[in-house]
């Protein structure tokens, strides 16, 4: 069975005072979850020291982004053997947010890709269309594009360290949400994409996100290609979080 993953991504908020309280409630609540489900915690970096105090073992790390460089003179960058030296076992790699903002193009993310994985950390690649790109029936191009040029350089021997989100960018932070059917979709497209790249695509989990929610989440990873969620604003509160986290049955 492809591992079901729930991660959530912290974005830029968070304190010390969340890190204690926040992870300390998932944490006594994730031991006890029998869906086997893999709870991650993904919180701006510098937070990431007191994430991993309080999740203790039970609650994975990840980190929200690292350069594309493994050392030197990079000045406010973080490498991924550095992500992996704190202990993170995720990285985020080609958010929305980082392509948008900050011009994050897909030969980029297929560079940090190959050093993530190359370190051993676990890639959580985030692929996605606009609104104006599904309105014109380009979504599906769009995101095998993302999918075939991201992934690009990996190996055949590191495929079990990679993890697809899907994030319908009209749909992250907005209240929307596409479809169960919808995703469902794109999922299947996607895991389709990854077969014709000659990858175990079968074995590799596929998360969506985009204003995934306790009351739609059941109904979103109940889908045969959809492997759990990567949560924004809703894993910013504990008890919301960990009722996403048990949307799914018990483990079979």
């Amino acid at each position: 069975m492809r591992r079901r993953i729930v991660a959530g991504n912290w974005k830029m908020n968070g304190s010390k005072d969340l890190s204690e309280e926040l992870v300390g409630y998932v944490r006594s609540e994730a031991g006890s979850l029998d869906n086997g489900v893999e709870v991650v915690i993904i919180p701006p970096a510098i937070y990431i020291g007191n994430v991993l105090d309080h999740a203790r073992g039970v609650v994975s790390v990840g980190i929200q982004n690292v350069g594309q460089w493994q050392s030197g003179a990079y000045t406010g960058e973080v490498s991924p053997d550095m992500a992996k030296d704190a202990g993170c076992r995720y990285v985020l790699v080609g958010h929305s947010e980082r392509r948008q903002i900050f011009g994050e193009t897909d030969e980029l993310v297929a560079e940090k890709v190959s050093l993530v994985v190359s370190s051993g950390l676990a890639a959580i690649v985030c692929v996605g269309e606009t609104l104006e790109e599904r309105e014109s029936g380009q979504a599906e191009s769009v995101v095998a594009g993302q999918v075939r040029a991201g992934l690009a350089s990996v190996s055949q021997e590191k495929w079990h360290n990679i993890v697809v989100a899907y994030e319908p960018v009209w749909a992250i932070g907005t209240g929307k949400t596409a479809t169960s059917d919808d995703a469902q979709a794109m999922h299947a497209a996607i895991r389709g994409v990854l077969k014709d790249m000659g990858a175990p695509a079968e074995e590799i989990s596929l998360l969506y996100g985009g204003s995934v929610k306790a009351d739609n989440a059941a109904a979103l990873f109940s889908e045969p290609d959809i492997d759990g969620g990567l949560i924004g604003g809703a894993s910013l509160v504990a008890k919301e979080f960990m009722r996403i986290c048990r949307s799914f049955p018990a483990a079979t």
